[in-house]
């Protein structure tokens, strides 16, 4: 069965040339050239893969992807942009997107990425991949961390996620285990760090390189 895209570029004549050259190869289920047109649809159409451009007016991919992935937590995101800096690679991972990759990548390589990241691989162009391998090559907390030791493996994973900005709904998905017994997590970690809410969460594990 053909993989279903869904494309999001507020560039109407760029998005064309897209569409045109990936139609014979995908189902493309349809395009948005705005943010709120983008969310709708795409919770609508739920494809497997949304091809997102990075700067748009009202949030941009970001946007997209964040409100997107609340809803509808198995579609993947391939962001596709003129950008090529650090930040905005290291803000769509962080968001949620599986890939990143600019655009002077040519059909068939567009065409690789979009399968890898169907199949749940983690694409980039060959110079971002180092950004993201940078800014992640902390993310392995220190052994001897006292503040860290004390919580659970299975709370360990729970905090991971959660830093990562993920729903309490998409982390129960994620570690097979229900919504309740991941608010039972939380409140435990909360309790034992002395924070008191997600947010204070996030930025405690933002410090830490914990992702």
């Amino acid at each position: 069965m053909s993989i279903s895209v869904y494309l999001v570029d507020d560039h109407r004549l760029f998005l064309s040339g897209v569409r045109a050259e990936l139609s014979e190869a995908f189902h493309i289920v349809g395009s948005g050239y705005d943010v709120d047109t983008a969310i709708e649809q795409i919770r609508g159409y739920n494809p497997d893969v949304v091809l997102v451009d990075v700067h748009m007016p009202e949030g941009g991919g970001i946007a997209v992807v964040e409100a997107v992935t609340e809803t509808n937590p198995d579609v993947k995101f391939l962001a596709l942009s003129v950008s090529d800096s650090a930040e905005d690679v290291i803000a769509m991972i962080r968001a949620g997107a599986r890939g990143y990759v600019t655009k002077t990548i040519d059909p068939g390589e567009l065409s690789e990425a979009i399968i890898r990241v169907n199949a749940g691989d983690a694409v980039f162009s060959p110079r971002l991949a180092g950004f993201v391998l940078d800014a992640f090559a902390g993310a392995i907390p220190s052994e001897d961390d006292p503040e860290l030791d004390q919580l659970t493996s299975r709370e360990k994973d729970v905090l991971r996620l959660i830093a990562r900005g993920f729903a309490y709904k998409q982390v129960a998905r994620k570690l097979n285990i229900s919504i309740k017994t991941v608010e039972t997590h939380v409140s435990s970690v909360l309790r034992k760090l002395q924070l008191s809410n997600r947010h204070e969460l996030a930025r405690w594990a933002s410090k830490r390189h914990i992702v």
